[in-house]
């Protein structure tokens, strides 16, 4: 059984949560509260579907402005995974080869060449991108 989109169910749901452009942490959670609710709910129309699409667009947007997520640097993500496994750096010699250069990476005194970060890579069972 194919299931059609009626707009205007899709305009009484919209006429009744009236979903806008989140501009505040209340209306956040608001919005949040009701995709939660869609999503755990069975047997959703299709119209509640686009409904819940849109709140989820709303929220994100929202999010990715009021929470941005910082990239991190090679030096940052390496230090990140030695601190994850509870590593020291001179746990990496073998790895690329010498302790001086493994402190200097660490530090960001040194760039991580494209070998380097395909030894790390491999190490540590990342993708190399994580290291350029």
């Amino acid at each position: 059984m194919t299931r059609t989109f009626d707009p205007e169910s899709y305009g009484k749901l919209l006429a009744e949560y009236q979903p806008k452009t989140i501009n505040t942490e209340e209306e956040n959670e608001q919005a949040i509260k009701l995709a939660l609710t869609l999503e755990h709910r069975p047997n959703l129309t299709p119209e509640e579907e686009t409904l819940l699409a849109l709140l989820v667009t709303l929220i994100e947007k929202f999010e990715e402005t009021h929470y941005p997520i910082l990239q991190g640097t090679s030096h940052s993500m390496l230090r990140h995974l030695l601190d994850a496994r509870d590593m020291t750096p001179e746990a990496l010699a073998e790895v690329i080869g010498s302790v001086e250069v493994v402190r200097e990476i660490v530090n960001g005194d040194r760039a991580i060449n494209p070998a380097e970060a395909k030894l790390l890579a491999d190490y540590f069972h990342v993708d190399a991108s994580l290291f350029t």
